[in-house]
C-alpha cells in the first residue's frame, strides 16, 4: 500500500484556506510570472477475478493508495507576444511537464509558434486540462496511443471555430523515458460554437520512429495504479520500424450536457528479419471511448481551440456536481500477436468545491480476455484534488 508523505499532506492543509486560482509572483524582464500547482491523491479498491490488480501485491491488501500527481508550474507572459512555461511533476520518479516558449503571432491566442516540450496534437482527452478530467483515469486509447509531451516545435493556426496544428518532435525531456522522432498533425472544426451549444469534429495523425526496433503496447483497466490486464508481451512487437496513429474525435455540448468520443487506429510497420515467432507484416490495433457528463448544478462548457473547457462552479460556496458515464474499449489482438481485448464501463461522480478542490468517485466494471483467459474484475476509485 502506498501512502502520502505526512509532511506533504500537512502542507496541503496549511495552504488550502489561502489558495487562489494562481499565485502572481512578479514582473521580471518584462515577463509577468505566476505559479500554479496540482496535487492529486488516489485510492483504489479491487474486486479481483483472475489476476491480482494490486500493484503492491505483497502487502496482502486488494488496495492501492498514493500520490498520483504533484505538479508545480512556473509561467510567464511577455515580453511582447512571448509566453513561456516550465513544469515539473514531483510524484513518483519525477518528470518534466510542459517546458516551452511560445510566440503568439499578432498577439492571437490560437495563432502561434511553439518550441520546447509540449503535448503533441493527437489526443483530444490528452490535450484537455488534467485537473478537469471527467473520470479519474483517462481512456485506454489515450494512455496507450497518446504521444503526450515531447521535445519539438509546432505551428498552430486558426481560432475557436477551426484550427490546424503541425508539429515535429523527438524524445521526452526527462531522461530514460519516451524516444523516437516523428511528426504530428491535428485539425478540427466547430460548425456550431456558441455558449451552451457546441458541436466539434476533428482528426489527427502521428507517425514516429520505433526507437530500439521494439514496441510494447499494454493497458490498465482504467485504474492508474493497478497492474495491467492486456499486454503484447515483455518482448514487445519485434522488427518494428515506425508506428502511426490515426485519431477521430468529437464532442457535443447542449447546456449542462456533454457527449465526447474518440477512436484511434494504430499501425506498427515491421520488417521481416526471419524471426519465426514474429514474421514481417504490419501489426494493427484499435480502440475508442464514448462518454457523457451532466453538470447537475447547471454549468456548461466552452470550446477552447478544439478542446472542451470546464467553467467551474457558478456558486463556489455550494460547488458544482457532475455525473458521468463512459464506455471504453481496446483491442490489442492481431494475428500472431495476442495482446488481448478489454472493455470497461465507468460510472463517476465529481464534486468541485469552491475554487481549489475537487473530489471524484468512480466505479469501473471490466470485461477482458487475453489468450483465452477471461478476467472480469470490478474497481472502486476515489480521488482528492487540490489546485491553484
Amino acid at each position: 500500500m502506498k501512502l502520502i508523505p505526512a509532511p506533504l499532506a500537512l502542507a496541503i492543509l496549511a495552504i488550502a484556506p489561502a489558495a487562489h486560482a494562481e499565485v502572481a509572483i512578479d514582473v521580471i524582464g518584462g515577463s509577468e510570472m505566476s505559479f500554479e500547482g496540482l496535487l492529486q491523491t488516489d485510492g483504489y479498491w479491487y474486486d479481483n477475478d483472475v489476476a491480482n490488480l494490486d500493484a503492491d501485491s505483497g502487502d496482502g491488501d486488494d488496495t492501492d493508495f498514493g500520490l498520483r500527481r504533484a505538479e508545480l508550474v512556473l509561467k510567464g507572459k511577455g515580453p511582447g507576444n512571448i509566453d513561456w512555461v516550465l513544469g515539473y511533476d514531483a510524484s513518483g520518479d519525477g518528470k518534466f511537464l510542459d517546458a516551452n516558449v511560445r510566440y503568439r503571432i499578432a498577439g492571437s491566442k490560437t495563432h502561434f509558434v511553439q518550441v520546447g516540450q509540449f503535448k503533441q496534437p493527437n489526443s483530444l482527452e490528452e490535450l484537455s486540462s488534467t485537473k478537469n478530467n471527467d473520470f479519474i483515469s483517462k481512456a485506454m486509447i489515450t494512455n496507450t496511443f497518446g504521444v503526450a509531451r515531447r521535445l519539438g516545435a509546432s505551428y498552430n493556426v486558426g481560432n475557436d471555430d477551426w484550427q490546424v496544428t503541425a508539429s515535429y518532435f523527438g524524445r521526452e525531456l526527462t531522461r530514460n523515458r519516451a524516444h523516437g522522432s516523428g511528426f504530428g498533425l491535428r485539425g478540427g472544426w466547430a460548425p456550431i460554437n456558441e455558449k451552451g451549444n457546441i458541436f466539434y469534429v476533428g482528426a489527427s495523425y502521428v507517425d514516429y520512429d520505433a526507437d530500439g526496433d521494439t514496441i510494447r503496447l499494454r493497458a490498465r483497466p482504467d485504474a492508474d495504479f493497478s497492474n495491467r490486464l492486456i499486454d503484447t508481451g515483455s518482448t514487445g512487437i519485434l522488427n518494428a520500424d515506425r508506428t502511426s496513429t490515426i485519431g477521430l474525435e468529437s464532442f457535443w455540448v447542449r447546456g449542462p450536457f456533454k457527449l465526447q468520443a474518440e477512436y484511434m487506429m494504430n499501425t506498427v510497420d515491421r520488417y521481416d528479419t526471419g524471426f519465426a515467432t514474429q514474421p514481417g507484416g504490419d501489426y494493427d490495433s484499435s480502440g475508442g471511448y464514448i462518454s457523457g457528463v451532466w453538470n447537475v448544478t447547471g454549468e456548461t462548457w466552452s470550446n477552447k481551440g478544439g478542446v472542451p473547457g470546464t467553467s467551474g462552479a457558478e456558486n463556489p460556496a455550494s460547488g458544482m456536481w457532475q455525473l458521468g458515464l463512459r464506455y471504453d474499449t481496446l483491442d490489442l489482438d492481431d494475428g500472431i500477436v495476442q495482446g488481448g481485448q478489454m472493455d470497461t464501463w465507468t460510472v463517476g461522480v465529481n464534486y468541485y468545491w469552491r475554487s481549489n478542490f475537487k473530489f471524484m468517485v468512480d466505479y469501473v466494471k471490466v470485461d477482458s480476455e487475453r489468450r483465452g483467459v477471461d478476467d472480469n474484475p470490478n474497481i472502486i476509485e476515489a480521488r482528492a484534488q487540490f489546485f491553484w
